[in-house]
């Protein structure tokens, strides 16, 4: 099994000037290559391959022409065009996928606004040149190099020299002590900027130990814990879940901290505009210290309220799976066409949905626990969890379900949960007989 960790570093001054060139030399590397393929296809000829194009940046690296590049890891600007090429590969499949649209009605409406036509850069999915303007700051360390400590990690090429006394740059200090086991394998090593901070996101390979049995044979350790029954999650904008043995999940979004901060982004928000504003000339903007700083503020304001969803989200499947449920049950949610209706798209967006259901899934398959996905079209909401009458003409402003066969009066969300987990009892009878 592999788990993966993201941790903050906390590089010193120079440390920190050559990540951000390590970065550029990635970001540089990778717009070559695209701008390669793009002649390529412009002059009818086939696209190369990795191959070609990491020996062809080989002889601009080595012909003097970027003297900059020799200060940089070859293995920085390789896997940046490896990316580049596994990019064109999932475009490619993207296209023979059942419903793929060439162009999106919005995007239609505007080439026609601006008279032009639109080219294959333009389709969906077709890779993007990266822009130092968008803050786009990564790049891939090779993880055979990589070394760790419970406080320090070693980097490749950072040093730019063999001595001794030159070394030490070499090494990073983390946030957080002990977090990355030492002496592991390690994968999919890679560094990102969020515009505040140097995070390290790395995989690494988790054995599980195995006892011995009757010489030959072994077997995975299986801890002795009793199981509750089954699961039912439905997930909601008012409360994030409601579980079908009637525990709810609160919303975040209505705490006063939440709400505290996402007023404080408001002004902040009409601060920095009227800045840009103020700062007009002619046609572009200047950007003065005083915008910088507010825009500092605001970005730390956006980290911090993320931050604060993520960590209810994580507390909230934490203490699911920690119940030991028999099974969990959650619906297949069309989020997508959730978020086109505009009266409650930014209520679906704050919920983290996705989320939810991917810390699920892989937080229960670590704890040896089956999830069962309804169907996206199973009425678990219209349905009587009584006599089993589908109310068709249930709205979604109504709360509370009365069943006019039986007379039941029930909370539709904790209604809806309940034949979830009826669901997640059949569908896994089912598998197992």
């Amino acid at each position: 099994m592999i788990k993966s960790v993201r941790i903050r570093l906390l590089p010193n001054n120079k440390q920190r000037t050559k990540l951000f060139q390590f970065a550029g030399a990635s970001r540089f590397a990778y717009n070559w290559a695209l701008d390669k393929q793009m002649d390529n296809f412009r002059e009818g000829r086939k696209l190369q391959s990795d191959y070609d194009l990491r020996k062809e940046f080989t002889v601009l690296r080595n012909s003097g022409e970027k003297p900059w590049l020799l200060d940089i890891s070859n293995n920085v600007t390789k896997q940046a065009i490896k990316d580049l090429c596994i990019a064109y590969k999932n475009f490619f499949r993207k296209q023979k996928q059942a419903g793929y649209v060439k162009y999106s009605p919005k995007k239609r409406s505007h080439f026609a606004r601006i008279d032009r036509k639109p080219t294959v850069y333009d389709m969906n999915g077709h890779p993007k040149f990266r822009s130092k303007k968008n803050g786009d700051f990564r790049f891939y360390q090779d993880n055979v190099k990589i070394q760790f400590t419970n406080t320090h990690v070693k980097l490749e090429s950072i040093a730019g020299s063999k001595k001794k006394n030159r070394q030490r740059l070499n090494w990073i200090r983390l946030a957080e002590k002990g977090r990355i086991p030492v002496g592991m394998k390690y994968t999919q090593l890679r560094i990102t900027f969020d515009g505040e901070n140097w995070w390290l996101g790395i995989g690494f390979v988790v054995k599980y130990k195995l006892k011995p049995m009757r010489g030959l044979k072994f077997v995975r350790k299986q801890p002795k814990r009793p199981y509750t029954e089954g699961m039912g999650i439905d997930l909601g904008i008012k409360d994030l879940a409601i579980i079908s043995d009637s525990t709810v999940v609160k919303n975040i979004n209505k705490s006063h901290t939440i709400r505290k901060l996402k007023k404080k982004r408001r002004r902040l928000q009409r601060q920095v505009s009227r800045k840009y504003q103020i700062n007009k000339k002619g046609d572009s903007y200047c950007k003065t210290s005083n915008l910088i700083k507010s825009e500092k503020r605001l970005l730390r304001i956006n980290h911090r309220l993320a931050n604060i969803r993520a960590n209810h989200v994580h507390q909230a499947t934490r203490a699911i799976i920690d119940r030991k449920p028999r099974f969990i049950c959650l619906e297949d949610l069309n989020v997508q066409g959730m978020m086109k209706n505009k009266h409650l798209s930014e209520k679906v967006q704050e919920q983290n949905f996705y989320e939810f259901r991917r810390q699920i899934e892989y937080k229960a398959h670590w704890a040896r626990i089956p999830v069962i996905i309804a169907d996206r079209w199973y009425p678990s909401s219209k349905t009587c969890v009584e006599c089993g009458y589908v109310k068709k003409d249930l709205k979604l402003s109504d709360r509370t379900y009365i069943c006019p066969h039986c007379g039941n009066v029930i909370d539709r969300d904790f209604q809806a949960s309940l034949n979830l987990k009826r669901y997640g009892e059949t569908e896994l009878s089912q598998s197992a007989s």
